[in-house]
């Protein structure tokens, strides 16, 4: 799958991804030149065609699948359905024309990044306050107070409401106080340098499953918004390879430039319809909290789909998500077993 270059350099090897388009894009037209043929050919040699095309289908993805266990990649959930067959794969409704996802615990598995420069922001603060007043504070759980403050939010929210819940109160203060000082904005600015430190040591990778689902909605000619409170979505996004195949972000500076309440208000699930130009009432939502959910529901998306990576499986499917799953690898896992 590899030779030389023009300059006598060897050529990189083909990846995964883009033998699968190839593939994908060969054997659809295939499959139209077939449709395009009906009226001059006898119906059982288009049965045969047909048979034969499917076939061919199943055998490549066979052969991606080795290729990909040879030489790496996610050739687990390869498929090359065609357009007509991508919707069913999905396990979505007809009328859904757009999928919105939360971006952490839906797409990128970055809880624990940004959890871990919560922790040393405020520990940082919590241990320099028990030096000077002698008071007892119990220090920040990674686990526990994240996903009760922290998730889903605003940084300068978030920070508001974990101080909150130590009884500790600090003035606001401004968007250029120093990093680490003891304001809310100062805070928030040293939980965004530390967090952009992590994404450049350790880096992000999307969720096993994310990728082929994202390009499935696509192949079935439906839209893809990404919503999160974070503002460094685009660049985790780009890390992770994901940018080439979300159409539209709602980030954390969009929430902060339009005014946008974050959930269980409906605002960023609103605001990324209307940048897709599709109505709520035709896109499906994926995401990992009963904040979201129920953000979802005021939306009046009609589908909501639970994706429980915090334990909350008990929560989502109360508040209306169904289906509630692992994540987006269950739902091609179970299409494909079909």
């Amino acid at each position: 799958m590899s030779g030389t270059g023009a300059s006598g350099d060897p050529a990189p090897s083909l990846t995964v991804d883009a033998l699968c388009r190839g593939w994908r894009a060969a054997l659809d037209a295939a499959s139209a030149a077939d449709r395009a043929a009906r009226g001059d050919l006898r119906p059982e040699e288009l049965r045969d065609r047909a048979r034969h095309l499917a076939d061919e289908r199943r055998e490549t993805v066979q052969l991606l699948r080795a290729y990909a266990g040879t030489h790496g990649g996610g050739g687990r959930y390869l498929h090359l359905a065609p357009p007509s067959e991508a919707r069913r794969l999905l396990g979505l409704p007809a009328g859904v024309e757009a999928c919105v996802f939360n971006l952490d615990g839906v797409l990128i598995g970055s809880a624990a990044l940004h959890a871990d420069a919560w922790r040393q922001t405020f520990d940082e603060l919590i241990w320099a306050r028990v030096e000077r007043t002698r008071g007892r504070f119990a220090p920040f759980d990674p686990r526990s107070d994240y996903a009760h403050y922290l998730h889903g939010k605003p940084r300068l929210d978030g920070v508001r409401s974990f101080l909150a819940s130590r009884g500790i109160s600090l003035p606001e203060g401004t968007p250029d106080d120093l990093p680490g000082a003891e304001t809310v904005h100062g805070l928030a600015n040293r939980k965004n340098d530390l967090l952009r430190r992590r994404i450049d040591e350790r880096g992000v990778r999307a969720y096993e499953g994310s990728t082929s689902y994202l390009e499935t909605v696509l192949e079935a000619g439906m839209h893809t918004a990404v919503v999160s409170a974070s503002t460094h979505t685009a660049t985790i996004l780009e890390r992770a390879g994901l940018a080439p195949l979300v159409e539209c972000t709602v980030d954390g500076n969009a929430m902060v430039e339009e005014h946008l309440q974050s959930k269980p208000a409906p605002d960023t699930l609103l605001a990324a319809c209307s940048r897709l130009g599709v109505a709520p009432d035709h896109a499906a939502a994926f995401e990992t909290t009963a904040a979201g959910v129920e953000a979802a529901r005021a939306a009046l998306f009609p589908v909501v789909v639970g994706i429980d990576q915090f334990g909350q499986a008990s929560a989502l499917r109360a508040g209306g998500a169904a289906p509630v799953v692992t994540g987006l690898a269950e739902i091609l896992e179970q299409r494909l077993a079909a």
